[in-house]
């Protein structure tokens, strides 16, 4: 089983591999994974459509970061924009909001099969326009997704029944994993907590977010302050911590800290 941490960040180059000539963009995965997303497949599809293409996304940007595809060839990059050899990322542009809201839930998954150590290169084209008889065909996911397959079902429709999804352990860039279920009203404990220290941290430079008692017991105060965290970073108002509020909430904390080191 294959157990790692996530990149904060992955290095494209806005081109073919043996282009010197062409750009390089430091960009943090999840807004890469995002943009791809968003180039590659259309924001009203299924759900579960949507799901199974961000992870083979992912699975493919993943397994050029642990493989070290490209720095093993001299190159100082993690992967290109080139759809030849890679998936198409395009500098700038827009990012649809059920495509992000998407990344968010499952960034840190990607596609696995037993007894192979690095996420699955999962290979995928339209299907309409290019052909590929043993990749993901992007046009019959959608069918897949419209008649009811889940991510899983349609993925194993394509790359066969022995996969399955993994979870990378940790977040480079992140203080602490996702503690496993969500953060509630009555919720208690070291988790409870950390995320509440880690708001009262963002307040300082968000100040509309109220500062709370750090006491591990989640209460009106800290179910308050998180709506007015979810609403200030554009999350659903539910003052609840579920696994994209968590990791919102640690890319902030994580931020703030550093622009207070630096003061």
């Amino acid at each position: 089983m294959f157990h790692t941490a996530s990149p904060e960040y992955v290095i494209v180059h806005d081109g073919p591999p043996s282009d010197n000539r062409a750009q390089n963009y430091y960009v943090k995965y999840k807004d890469y994974i995002k943009n791809v997303a968003s180039s590659e497949i259309y924001a009203t599809w299924p759900q579960e459509t949507l799901y199974a293409n961000i992870l083979a996304i992912q699975s493919i940007t993943l397994n050029r970061v642990y493989t070290e595809w490209y720095r093993n060839k001299g190159k100082d990059f993690t992967i290109t924009s080139s759809t030849a050899y890679d998936q198409k990322w395009m500098a700038g542009r827009n990012i649809f909001d059920n495509i992000s809201a998407a990344v968010d839930t499952i960034f840190a998954n990607y596609i696995a099969r037993p007894n192979v150590t690095q996420p699955l290169f999962t290979q995928y084209c339209d299907g309409k326009r290019v052909s590929c008889p043993k990749w993901m065909r992007q046009w019959e996911s959608k069918t897949l997704g419209d008649n009811g397959y889940n991510a899983l079902e349609i993925l194993q429709s394509f790359y066969g029944d022995n996969i399955y999804i993994d979870s990378s352990e940790e977040i480079s860039g992140v203080p602490a994993s996702w503690p496993g279920a969500d953060l509630t009203i009555g919720s208690t404990g070291s988790k409870v907590r950390q995320m509440q220290e880690q708001l009262n941290t963002i307040s300082n430079a968000y100040p509309l977010i109220p500062k709370i008692n750090a006491d591990g017991i989640y209460g009106e105060q800290t179910a308050d302050a998180v709506k007015v965290f979810q609403k200030v970073f554009k999350l659903p108002q539910t003052g609840v911590v579920d696994y994209p509020t968590w990791y919102k909430i640690s890319e902030i904390f994580v931020g703030v800290s550093r622009i207070a080191e630096l003061a």
